[in-house]
């Protein structure tokens, strides 16, 4: 397959170039550059994790829960 014949040959790029290790992006607030400021998906995270926490136990397992307790000496 043959290459267009306005394809350049290399792309060079404009934009200044990072240092290793670093992230582009919406730039970070002073508060959520520390060390022990939460990442922004930690409270929703939280949230679903204590929604599972409180739903009730399924039938099944309770079953089964009550036969091994059963077999129990």
């Amino acid at each position: 397959m043959s290459e267009p014949k306005d394809f350049p040959e290399k792309v060079v790029s404009k934009a200044a170039p990072r240092k290793k290790g670093t992230r582009q992006g919406k730039p970070r607030s002073d508060a959520a550059a520390g060390k022990d400021a939460k990442p922004e998906w930690a409270d929703g995270l939280k949230r679903l994790y204590d929604s599972v926490v409180d739903e009730p136990l399924p039938d099944a397992f309770r079953d089964l829960l009550s036969r091994l307790d059963d077999d129990q000496p």
